[in-house]
């Protein structure tokens, strides 16, 4: 059995006591994914499961993104998921084909869990079931400052409130400062902001120009997490 460390704020194994972490993983078939494998996919008619993903020794955390694509093949992040992250349950709940593709971002575990597994579970645990709503609200919640964020500011502040909140959630100490704990491309945070890739390339050069950040490829360093919060209530990226 995988030894049960610290899980980050906000995921469901945080919601959940040692002994009920303990029983969920056993009831999973753990499978390992390289960056770029795809563990759901859009539009895949396979409901019946779940995956919980849990982090490989060695590495800070798993992390996968949820994406979307629409008919002309325009794609959306919806959100990032790490490790103590569940993923494929509204599937699940409607009963419907999957509505987004999760994809790998860096190496991962995931333990699949089938549907009367699950229920059993939920059946043993009737407490979890407040932990799995709160976790689909926390989801939900996001997407909705996603959408305020896209008619309320420019492209630097809807990056900085993204980098904050990763930041505050999953955030890993580094040299100079916090990183986000979640490799983004400047594409992916493009999607999930819903700005073009030169607008994200112009977005973090004036972040880093105020003394923000740091970036190097794929890695962005937050090296003054205040700064970039008084941003986010501001609404103006202070030079």
């Amino acid at each position: 059995m995988e030894t049960l460390s610290r899980w980050p704020r906000g995921t469901l194994m945080a919601s959940l006591d040692e002994e009920a972490r303990g029983r969920l993983l056993a009831i999973g078939e753990r499978r390992y994914y390289e960056p770029g494998a795809i563990l759901i996919r859009q539009g895949d008619e396979r409901w019946q499961e779940v995956f919980l993903l849990t982090a490989p020794r060695g590495h800070g955390s798993a992390c996968a993104k949820v994406s979307a694509a629409l008919e002309d093949g325009t794609e959306a992040v919806l959100g990032i998921r790490v490790c103590g992250d569940l993923v494929g349950e509204m599937g699940l709940v409607r009963r419907a084909a999957r509505s987004a593709t999760v994809t790998a971002c860096a190496p991962l575990w995931a333990y699949r869990i089938g549907e009367r597994s699950l229920r059993a579970f939920l059946h043993e645990r009737p407490e979890t079931w407040a932990a799995m709503l709160g976790m689909i609200a926390d989801r939900l919640e996001w997407a909705n400052r996603r959408r305020l964020d896209f008619a309320g500011f420019e492209v630097p502040v809807r990056v900085a409130r993204v980098l904050v909140e990763l930041a505050e959630r999953h955030g890993l100490l580094a040299e100079g400062g916090i990183e986000p704990g979640v490799p983004l491309s400047h594409d992916e945070l493009g999607q999930m902001v819903g700005a073009r890739q030169d607008a994200i390339g112009k977005a973090l050069r004036a972040l880093r120009q105020a003394g923000l950040i740091e970036t190097h490829y794929r890695r962005i360093v937050i090296v003054d997490l205040d700064g970039l919060r008084r941003c986010t209530q501001t609404g103006r990226i202070s030079q």
